[in-house]
């Protein structure tokens, strides 16, 4: 009877070894392009936080003020362009103060004021019958879907790359105030 001698297989071959390598860098690469999108929609959670913040403020202070509601109508501020002067009427110091909070200053870094959304801009439109429109516009990060038509705050103002063409990046929040008549 011959003697037959049989040699197992040891070890990777370097196919196995390649292969391995390409399915954990496809892997890992799927990983890194997870983590830039959460990074993305953290940013865009941020925002609208802070813009729901901004709107609830400019809300409460027409509200405490509502003999003068129709002082704090305004097309834009915030973003763009210099603020109002606060004057010495409440709405004007209210105003002001909206503004500067739309550009971010309560937190500098530097110079720079880094405290609210990107491009914040705020407006307060009269829709009639004692009710006020308060918007809060900002550009996002990436093109989702544009506002309606019907809120025009901010409206052509973040089409600066070919991505966000046709409002793509703006975001809005937008709340309605009525002023109730408090007479007998």
């Amino acid at each position: 009877m011959p003697l037959v001698i049989r040699h197992r297989q040891s070890g990777l071959t370097m196919i196995e070894l390649l292969v391995t390598v390409v399915i954990l860098l496809v892997g890992l690469l799927g990983l890194a392009g997870l983590q830039s999108r959460l990074q993305q929609s953290e940013v865009e959670s941020y925002q609208r936080a802070q813009a729901l913040i901004l709107l609830n403020d400019m809300s409460n202070r027409i509200m405490a003020n509502r003999n003068a509601a129709a002082d704090y109508v305004t097309t834009a501020v915030g973003a763009g362009a210099a603020c109002p002067a606060a004057g010495s009427t409440r709405s004007s110091q209210d105003i002001n103060a909206w503004c500067q909070a739309l550009r971010g200053a309560a937190e500098t870094i530097g110079t720079s004021e880094v405290g609210a959304m990107i491009g914040g801009r705020g407006c307060v439109e009269d829709l009639g019958s004692d009710t006020y429109m308060v918007t809060v516009a900002w550009q996002g990060i990436i093109p989702l879907q544009a506002p309606p038509a019907s809120v025009s705050c901010g409206q052509n103002a973040y089409n600066d790359t070919a991505a966000c063409a046709n409002d793509l990046c703006r975001r809005t929040v937008t709340t309605l105030v009525r002023i109730g008549n408090l007479e007998p």
